[in-house]
């Protein structure tokens, strides 16, 4: 009498990195947000490659995003890193986490429109504070008032990031938990299509 073999399901991972395609899954959103912890860890589950957009330009650049920033100033730096995203876009399918400012830019984002899904990792002004406040190395909070300067970023750029394809929350969770909610948002918004379709 032979065995029966029961097919074993797919695992989360599985079903969304064939959600995913040939396409890219880009994370957006502000810093502290988790885009490079969660990014990596969802990666791993679908068995793609990480970029962190932010050490590529250091990478290229040989110099850091503070440096950058103080040596060439934010504009020059934005040209930058639509640059080094749209080329990491062009060959995928593979998990990119962006800088804070990225999809702010607006060539930036249409290549990231162009070439990917957006995800974008939401978090309360507490938990970015708690997050950023630790370390000294954003240049965009070198100022009097850091938590107020983050406030004010929150208040310009979440109604830009609201255009992100996805939007997952994150918050003082457990890791998995989030890069769960992440996948499952892959397989909910490839399931029912691109916005243009609702």
């Amino acid at each position: 009498m032979s065995d029966i073999i029961f097919p074993v399901a797919p695992t989360l991972g599985e079903r969304a990195r064939a959600a995913l395609g040939r396409r890219n899954l880009v994370f957006v959103g502000l810093m502290g947000a988790g885009k490079s912890a969660i990014g990596r860890m969802t990666a791993a589950q679908l068995g793609l490659p990480f970029i962190d957009t932010d050490t590529e330009i250091e990478r290229v650049s040989r110099m850091t995003i503070s440096e950058l920033f103080a040596a060439y100033g934010e504009e020059e730096f934005r040209a930058l890193e639509t640059r080094v995203i749209k080329r990491l876009l062009r060959s995928g399918p593979r998990v990119v986490s962006t800088g804070g400012g990225a999809f702010i830019n607006e060539k930036t984002r249409k290549q990231i429109e162009r070439g990917g899904i957006s995800i974008w990792l939401k978090a309360d002004l507490e938990v970015l504070w708690e997050r950023v406040n630790k370390r000294d190395h954003r240049p965009l909070l070198k100022t009097e008032n850091p938590k107020q300067t983050l406030e004010n970023l929150m208040n310009q750029r979440y109604p830009v990031y609201e255009l992100a394809d996805m939007t997952v929350h994150s918050r003082d969770e457990r890791k998995e938990t989030i890069v769960n909610e992440v996948l499952e948002a892959i397989i909910e918004y490839t399931g029912k299509g691109s916005k243009n379709d609702e």
